[in-house]
Protein backbone atom coordinates (compact mmCIF):
# COMPACT_ATOMS: atom_id res chain seq x y z
CA UNK A 1 0.00 0.00 0.00
CA UNK A 2 1.33 3.44 -0.94
CA UNK A 3 0.38 6.37 1.37
CA UNK A 4 1.01 10.19 -0.32
CA UNK A 5 0.82 12.69 1.47
CA UNK A 6 2.09 16.69 1.09
CA UNK A 7 5.49 18.02 1.44
CA UNK A 8 6.46 19.19 5.36
CA UNK A 9 9.26 21.67 5.98
CA UNK A 10 11.27 19.38 7.86
CA UNK A 11 14.91 18.57 7.35
CA UNK A 12 13.97 14.92 6.61
CA UNK A 13 11.51 15.72 3.59
CA UNK A 14 13.54 17.90 1.72
CA UNK A 15 16.65 15.79 1.89
CA UNK A 16 14.59 13.22 0.23
CA UNK A 17 12.96 16.16 -1.92
CA UNK A 18 16.71 17.41 -2.95
CA UNK A 19 17.80 13.40 -3.54
CA UNK A 20 14.50 12.99 -6.11
CA UNK A 21 14.71 16.64 -8.12
CA UNK A 22 18.62 14.74 -8.36
CA UNK A 23 17.09 11.44 -9.21
CA UNK A 24 15.04 13.68 -12.03
CA UNK A 25 17.84 14.67 -14.04
CA UNK A 26 17.85 12.37 -16.78
CA UNK A 27 22.38 11.67 -17.42
CA UNK A 28 22.66 8.35 -18.17
CA UNK A 29 26.65 8.73 -17.68
CA UNK A 30 29.24 10.53 -15.70
CA UNK A 31 26.15 11.93 -13.80
CA UNK A 32 27.73 14.41 -11.59
CA UNK A 33 27.58 14.13 -7.34
CA UNK A 34 24.49 15.66 -6.07
CA UNK A 35 25.28 18.33 -4.31
CA UNK A 36 27.45 19.63 -7.11
CA UNK A 37 24.94 18.85 -9.77
CA UNK A 38 21.70 20.68 -7.37
CA UNK A 39 24.34 23.86 -7.76
CA UNK A 40 24.98 24.29 -11.81
CA UNK A 41 23.75 27.13 -12.28
CA UNK A 42 21.07 26.21 -14.73
CA UNK A 43 19.49 23.76 -12.27
CA UNK A 44 19.70 25.56 -8.88
CA UNK A 45 16.95 27.26 -9.71
CA UNK A 46 14.48 24.09 -9.51
CA UNK A 47 15.68 23.49 -5.72
CA UNK A 48 16.99 26.85 -4.62
CA UNK A 49 15.10 28.44 -1.98
CA UNK A 50 12.67 25.39 -1.95
CA UNK A 51 9.15 26.24 -0.01
CA UNK A 52 8.57 29.47 -1.39
CA UNK A 53 4.71 30.55 -1.55
CA UNK A 54 3.40 28.39 -4.94
CA UNK A 55 5.78 25.69 -4.45
CA UNK A 56 4.32 22.19 -4.31
CA UNK A 57 5.51 18.56 -3.76
CA UNK A 58 4.46 15.39 -2.84
CA UNK A 59 6.19 12.29 -1.25
CA UNK A 60 4.95 8.25 -1.47
CA UNK A 61 5.64 6.05 1.30
CA UNK A 62 5.76 2.89 1.05
CA UNK A 63 3.92 0.21 3.38
CA UNK A 64 6.87 0.13 5.61
CA UNK A 65 6.57 3.56 5.91
CA UNK A 66 9.98 4.32 3.80
CA UNK A 67 9.86 7.25 1.47
CA UNK A 68 9.85 5.61 -2.72
CA UNK A 69 8.90 8.81 -4.56
CA UNK A 70 8.47 12.44 -4.90
CA UNK A 71 6.35 15.18 -7.19
CA UNK A 72 6.65 18.42 -7.52
CA UNK A 73 6.45 21.50 -8.92
CA UNK A 74 7.47 25.09 -9.08
CA UNK A 75 6.60 28.14 -11.13
CA UNK A 76 9.25 29.98 -12.72
CA UNK A 77 9.32 33.52 -14.30
CA UNK A 78 10.33 35.10 -18.14
CA UNK A 79 13.94 35.92 -16.45
CA UNK A 80 14.63 32.87 -15.23
CA UNK A 81 13.15 30.18 -17.25
CA UNK A 82 13.42 26.17 -16.16
CA UNK A 83 14.40 23.73 -19.23
CA UNK A 84 10.19 23.49 -19.49
CA UNK A 85 9.18 26.85 -18.66
CA UNK A 86 5.48 28.01 -20.72
CA UNK A 87 4.75 30.61 -19.16
CA UNK A 88 4.54 32.72 -15.65
CA UNK A 89 1.15 30.82 -14.83
CA UNK A 90 1.86 27.05 -15.95
CA UNK A 91 4.13 25.31 -13.27
CA UNK A 92 6.97 23.28 -13.84
CA UNK A 93 6.37 19.83 -12.34
CA UNK A 94 9.22 16.99 -11.58
CA UNK A 95 9.01 13.31 -10.33
CA UNK A 96 11.44 11.09 -9.64
CA UNK A 97 10.84 7.52 -8.21
CA UNK A 98 13.48 5.36 -6.20
CA UNK A 99 15.08 2.47 -8.30
CA UNK A 100 13.63 0.01 -6.45
CA UNK A 101 10.03 1.02 -6.64
CA UNK A 102 10.24 1.71 -10.34
CA UNK A 103 7.57 -0.32 -12.49
CA UNK A 104 5.00 -0.48 -9.52
CA UNK A 105 3.00 2.54 -10.60
CA UNK A 106 4.15 4.91 -8.35
CA UNK A 107 4.95 7.67 -10.64
CA UNK A 108 1.52 7.80 -12.05
CA UNK A 109 -0.26 7.71 -8.51
CA UNK A 110 1.90 10.78 -7.97
CA UNK A 111 1.29 12.37 -11.27
CA UNK A 112 -2.46 12.13 -10.75
CA UNK A 113 -2.76 13.72 -7.35
CA UNK A 114 -0.14 16.63 -8.08
CA UNK A 115 -2.64 17.11 -10.94
CA UNK A 116 -5.25 17.27 -8.60
CA UNK A 117 -3.15 19.75 -6.03
CA UNK A 118 -2.31 21.43 -9.38
CA UNK A 119 -6.47 22.13 -9.59
CA UNK A 120 -7.23 23.21 -6.46
CA UNK A 121 -4.53 25.55 -6.59
CA UNK A 122 -6.08 27.14 -9.51
CA UNK A 123 -4.01 25.90 -11.96
CA UNK A 124 -5.04 25.07 -15.76
CA UNK A 125 -1.93 23.72 -16.72
CA UNK A 126 1.70 22.03 -15.90
CA UNK A 127 4.54 21.70 -17.82
CA UNK A 128 7.45 19.62 -17.70
CA UNK A 129 11.26 19.31 -19.44
CA UNK A 130 12.33 15.56 -20.53
CA UNK A 131 15.07 14.56 -22.57
CA UNK A 132 13.82 12.74 -25.44
CA UNK A 133 16.21 9.84 -25.15
CA UNK A 134 14.24 8.78 -21.55
CA UNK A 135 11.93 6.54 -23.65
CA UNK A 136 10.12 5.40 -20.96
CA UNK A 137 9.44 8.64 -19.15
CA UNK A 138 8.51 10.46 -22.46
CA UNK A 139 5.97 7.27 -22.70
CA UNK A 140 4.67 7.46 -19.42
CA UNK A 141 4.09 12.06 -19.75
CA UNK A 142 2.20 11.08 -23.35
CA UNK A 143 -0.26 8.15 -21.60
CA UNK A 144 -1.02 10.56 -18.89
CA UNK A 145 -2.07 12.84 -21.54
CA UNK A 146 1.27 15.23 -21.82
CA UNK A 147 1.73 17.15 -25.45
CA UNK A 148 4.70 18.17 -27.03
CA UNK A 149 4.82 21.97 -27.05
CA UNK A 150 8.32 22.52 -27.95
CA UNK A 151 11.59 22.00 -26.89
CA UNK A 152 14.79 24.14 -24.78
CA UNK A 153 18.28 22.92 -25.50
CA UNK A 154 18.31 18.61 -25.76
CA UNK A 155 15.26 18.45 -23.79
CA UNK A 156 11.49 18.33 -25.01
CA UNK A 157 8.74 20.42 -23.17
CA UNK A 158 5.73 18.89 -22.83
CA UNK A 159 2.59 20.05 -21.26
CA UNK A 160 -0.73 19.12 -19.35
CA UNK A 161 -4.05 20.40 -19.30
CA UNK A 162 -5.60 20.41 -16.16
CA UNK A 163 -9.12 20.56 -16.60
CA UNK A 164 -8.59 17.87 -19.52
CA UNK A 165 -9.61 14.50 -17.37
Amino acid sequence: MIHIRSFEQSETDLEFLMDMMYESIHIPENKPAKEELLNFPNIKKYSEGWGRKHDRALLAFNEDKLPVGAAWYRLFTENQKGYGYVDEKTPELGIAVTNEARGKGIGILLMERLFETACKDGYTSLSLSVDPNNIQAVRLYKKLGFKLCGSSGTSLTMIYNVFST
